[in-house]
């Protein structure tokens, strides 16, 4: 039986109003490299070929925001290092000049015997003067979101990407590696789970940090 309402046809491809940027609901991580082109870095890594900025923690710490808006974003997937050369894959982004409203950055260590978790948490930024950052990348392992991005390139050669951070991907041993850019982005209730993070600048208005016992976290 046919049960099509005869007063409403399918939508086709011309009743669609087109956009002129991309939003995604949930923002995933999806620019690690494949497996070829991660066992070729390892291998560069091990050579010396290549040197990470500095050794990554084998502690990873989250970060979350209200919104945060960006001018010059671009991303691509690399491979980080610790200090006993364990290698850590990540979704390095970058962005030229940032603003974060209701930062929010959280440690949770639990290697403490006889005493338990200990948390470090760190806030700073609102509406009226929000967190400013220049050249701020992140090494991320997962970032949750509403987000939209104007004028963006999914798929560049990460060697080539030009929007980010002045020298972030070019030069750097990035040929063939899956890379994105845009010309703004913004997220709103934004997490992310992190392994390292470097800014150029880093003006932070409001700021408080705190050590407590326990498990207390942005997320």
């Amino acid at each position: 039986m046919d049960t099509t309402s005869p007063d409403k046809a399918p939508p086709t491809d011309t009743d669609r109003v087109p956009e002129s940027h991309i939003s995604w609901k949930r923002f995933a991580l999806f620019s690690v490299p494949a497996g070829a082109a991660i066992g070729g870095i390892l291998v560069a890594m091990a050579s010396g070929a290549l040197a990470a900025t500095f050794s990554i923690s084998s502690q990873q710490f989250k970060i979350s925001a209200d919104e945060m808006t960006g001018q010059g974003f671009a991303q691509f997937g690399w491979i980080d290092a610790t200090v006993r050369d364990e290698a850590v894959p990540v979704a390095v982004a970058g962005i030229r000049e940032a603003e974060i409203v209701g930062l929010c950055q959280s440690v949770l260590t639990t290697e403490f015997p006889m005493v338990g978790p200990i948390s470090l948490m760190l806030t700073a930024g609102d509406a009226g003067t929000p967190v400013r950052a220049s050249d701020l990348v992140i090494d991320m392992e997962q970032m949750d979101g509403d987000a939209e991005f104007d004028n963006i390139e999914i798929g560049r050669d990460a060697s080539t990407l030009d929007k980010g951070p002045q020298g972030l991907g070019r030069g750097q041993g990035h040929t063939d590696l899956f890379g994105m850019q845009s010309d703004v982005i913004r997220v709103e209730n934004l997490e992310q789970t992190a392994w390292a993070a470097s800014a150029g600048t880093f003006r932070l208005h409001n700021l408080s940090l705190g050590v407590s016992l326990g498990d207390d976290e942005c997320f």
